[in-house]
């Protein structure tokens, strides 16, 4: 299985297992997050959720030959990426990522929306989107200049370039930087303190966090994802994923 779920003391884990393709995502793999999500959020005896990768890698994003097999003039809101990220969204539970190794693309932005975020020291983090011909996703291109500044979020998503874990932390962006060996330890003792409190105050406490700017959020992303899907099928987004696929250097100097 390459999504992984467990529970246990009121903790559910949702780890990432797909190492030999970087834990990269596919739709499937989006609709057993999902799925996961939803049972957490229904189920009373789930108090926290924990997301989890591999030492070496959290995500690298998008599977992206499953990506673009998917039909393309299909709208981003509709594919079950979509769905993850609204369960993720609207999730009334804390939320802790705990990230080893590289996020990339959705590997990051998905931790926008996650309470807590721990980060060990080879952790990196990049939003690659321009590169490809695309625009950022899911709320990044308000959450990120929120949460880290608008000059840093500029540089991040105009770039695209990995920038590191104790970066992130600078930035307001990840909580804490422990040693690799040290994180996963640290990262269940945080859930498990989680776990021991009253669910209906940390409900109320993340709602009263979250709720001011929910909907404004929400309205981001449907403005992200109608101008992801039509890039989707732009030439510069062709461009940017021929040249992946051939390992070559994309060419976008013929487009205006």
């Amino acid at each position: 299985m390459h999504i992984l779920t467990r529970k246990e003391k009121g903790i559910l884990t949702i780890e990432f297992n797909r190492p030999d393709k970087k834990n990269s995502i596919t739709s499937e793999m989006y609709r057993m997050i999902a799925d996961a999500l939803a049972d957490g959020q229904n189920d009373p005896a789930t108090r926290v959720v924990v997301f989890l990768g591999k030492p070496d890698i959290f995500s690298a994003g998008n599977d992206l030959v499953d990506f673009m097999n998917h039909t393309q003039d299909e709208n981003l809101s509709e594919r079950p990426v979509a769905a993850f990220m609204l369960n993720l969204v609207t999730l009334t539970k804390p939320v802790i990522a705990c990230v080893t190794g590289a996020a990339i693309g959705i590997g990051t932005t998905m931790l926008l929306h996650c309470d807590l975020i721990y980060a060990s020291e080879n952790a990196t983090f990049a939003m690659p989107f321009a590169q490809l011909g695309l625009c950022p996703e899911f709320g990044s291109s308000r959450l990120l200049p929120e949460t880290v500044g608008y000059q840093k979020a500029a540089e991040k998503l105009f770039f695209g370039e990995p920038f590191s874990a104790q970066e992130a932390c600078e930035m307001g962006l990840v909580n804490r930087v422990l040693p690799d060996a040290e994180l996963a330890d640290f990262v269940y003792e945080r859930a498990a303190k989680l776990a021991a409190l009253p669910a209906s105050s940390l409900r109320t406490t993340k709602g009263l966090i979250k709720n001011a700017h929910l909907e404004r959020v929400r309205e981001k992303i449907l403005e992200e994802n109608a101008y992801f899907s039509r890039m989707l099928l732009s030439p510069e987004a062709k461009e940017a994923f021929s040249a992946f696929f051939e390992r070559r250097k994309p060419d976008f100097t013929k487009f205006a």
